[in-house]
C-alpha cells in the first residue's frame, strides 16, 4: 500500500471540524455551535457556509476553492495559528473532508464534531439496517463503480454527485440486467423540506431534482440476466474478449495464488481482457489494479470490461514490459499472463516486488515453462500444472474434451532470497 503522506507542522488550537446537515444551525449541538461561534476562520464550501447565521458566526468565510485536496495544506499553512472550523456535511469522516484533514495535520491536531451521515438518515427513513447496507459513492467517482454491488436481494445506497445521478443510476441498473430493481430518491435529508420519489429503475421518468440526494436501490436482477458471483471466477461470457482470456478455473485458481487483500496493488502483465486484475479488484473496493498491454484494441477492451464489471478505477499502461513498468508504483503482487520470454521481464519485476510480495505467472508453451522451472529452482515457491477438460457431445454420447495445459508458477518474495546465479548443474542443463 502507498505510504499516508507525513502530517504537516501545525502550531495553535485544533482544528475543529463541524458535521453540519440540510436542517443547517437548528440542527447543530450547542457544542458545534460554540466551536462555530468562537472560530475566527470558517472554511467549507458555500452552501455550507451560507448555513451559518451572520450574527452568531462573525468569524472570516473562505470557500474551499476548486479542484479542493491540493488547496488543504495551503490554506492550514495560511491560517495557521488562528481558531479555525472546517465546515463538512454530515459525518466529517465518512467520505468527507475529515480524512483529507487526518491525513494533513494527524489525528492529534483535530477535534471532529460529526453530524448524523446521509446513509443513517436514508436507512431510518427506509427501514434498513446500516450494517447490512452497502454504500456506493459517484461523488468525483464513474456511476459504473455500482455494478460491482448489484446482487439479488442486495440493499445498496448510492451516495450521488448531484440531480441528474438518479437517472445515470438508472440507466446502469438497466444496462447491466438489473431493471426490475426498486430506487429510492431521498433528497435533503433531515431538512424541513425533505422529499422523496420513488420507481423502478426499467421505467424512470422522474425529472432531475434537487442535487442533495441519496438513491436506495432494491436490487432485483431482471429473468435471464446473467448472474455475477462476488468470488474470483465470473463466466468467460461475462467479457468481450478476442480469445486473450485467462479462462474461468484457471483464473479463480491465479487469483487464489495471489491472494489479494484489501488495499493491495497488482500489476497485471499481458492483460488481455483484464480479468485477474478485474477480479482482484471485485474482491475488495480498495484493491487496486495496473493491467500493461501492449495492444491498443486490447488495452481499449480491457477498460470497457473493467466499466462493466464495476471497477472503472482500474489502470490501463498502453506499452510493453518491463519498458512500462519503470514509472509504476511498487506491487504487492504480480501477474504475468504473457510475454514471459521477453529479455528482462522476470528479473524486472523480482527486483520491484517488496518483501513478501507475490508473483504468479502462468503459460501454456514448453518455452516459457522451461524458463519457470529455472527460477523455480532458485527461488522455490509452488510449481504446478494446471488441466481442465470439458463435457462435450461425441456422437449421441458424452465425452471430455481436454483444455490446453497451464504451468503455474507461483512464490513470495523472502526477505532472505536464494542467490540469483545459475548453479553449474542449471547451467549445464540450459547447455543441453
Amino acid at each position: 500500500m502507498s505510504p499516508l503522506p507525513l502530517p504537516i507542522a501545525t502550531t495553535g488550537p485544533p482544528v475543529t471540524v463541524v458535521g453540519i446537515g440540510a436542517d443547517g444551525w437548528a440542527g447543530l449541538t450547542g457544542t458545534a455551535r460554540a466551536a462555530l461561534t468562537a472560530a475566527e476562520v470558517l472554511i467549507g464550501g458555500p452552501r455550507q457556509l451560507e448555513l451559518l447565521p451572520d450574527a452568531e458566526c462573525g468569524g472570516e468565510r473562505v470557500p474551499w476553492p476548486s479542484p479542493l485536496r491540493p488547496a488543504v495544506p495551503r490554506l492550514l499553512e495560511k491560517y495557521a495559528g488562528q481558531r479555525i472550523a472546517v465546515l463538512a456535511s454530515g459525518d466529517p469522516m465518512f467520505y468527507g473532508i475529515g480524512r483529507a484533514l487526518s491525513e494533513e495535520l494527524g489525528a492529534d491536531a483535530l477535534r471532529v464534531l460529526p453530524h448524523p451521515s446521509s446513509v443513517s438518515y436514508a436507512c431510518a427513513r427506509a427501514g434498513w439496517p446500516v450494517e447490512d447496507t452497502e454504500v456506493v459513492t459517484v461523488v468525483g467517482r464513474p456511476v459504473a463503480r455500482l455494478a460491482a454491488a448489484l446482487h439479488q436481494g442486495r440493499r445498496v445506497l448510492v451516495l450521488s454527485a448531484g440531480a441528474g445521478s438518479p437517472g445515470e443510476i438508472a440507466a446502469l441498473l438497466r444496462e447491466r440486467g438489473f431493471g426490475p430493481s426498486r430506487m429510492r430518491v431521498m433528497e435533503r435529508l433531515g431538512s424541513a423540506d425533505e422529499r422523496t420519489y420513488e420507481g423502478a429503475a426499467d421505467g424512470w421518468e422522474h425529472a432531475p431534482g434537487d442535487p442533495l440526494n441519496v438513491v436506495a436501490v432494491d436490487c432485483r436482477r431482471a429473468a435471464g440476466a446473467q448472474r455475477l458471483g462476488a468470488g474470483p471466477g465470473l463466466p468467460d461470457a461475462a467479457y468481450e474478449h478476442d480469445g486473450q482470456l485467462t479462462k474461468r478455473h484457471v483464473r479463480a485458481a491465479t487469483l487464489a495464488a495471489l491472494a489479494p487483500a484489501p488495499g493491495e496493488l497488482l500489476w497485471d502483465i499481458g492483460g488481455g481482457s483484464g480479468s485477474i486484475g478485474i477480479e482482484w479488484m471485485r474482491t475488495h473496493p480498495s484493491c487496486r489494479a495496473v493491467s500493461v498491454e501492449r495492444d491498443p484494441e486490447r488495452a481499449a477492451r480491457i477498460s470497457r470490461n473493467a466499466d462493466a464489471l464495476g471497477v472503472p478505477a482500474l489502470r490501463v499502461v498502453l506499452g510493453a514490459a518491463p519498458t512500462a513498468l519503470d514509472a509504476l508504483p511498487a506491487p504487492d503482487a504480480v501477474f504475468i499472463g504473457g510475454g514471459l520470454t521477453a529479455p528482462g521481464l522476470l528479473d524486472a519485476v523480482w527486483s520491484a516486488l517488496p518483501v513478501g510480495g507475490r508473483l504468479v505467472a502462468n503459460t501454456v508453451t514448453l518455452e516459457s515453462e522451461a524458463l519457470l522451472a529455472r527460477w523455480y529452482r532458485r527461488h522455490g515457491g509452488d510449481l504446478v500444472k494446471l488441466a481442465v477438460a470439458h463435457a462435450v457431445a461425441v456422437g449421441g454420447f458424452t465425452g471430455w474434451r481436454q483444455a490446453m495445459a497451464v504451468t503455474q508458477w507461483s512464490v513470495t518474495k523472502a526477505a532472505q532470497d536464494p542467490t540469483e546465479e545459475l548453479s553449474a548443474q542449471e547451467a549445464g542443463e540450459d547447455r543441453t
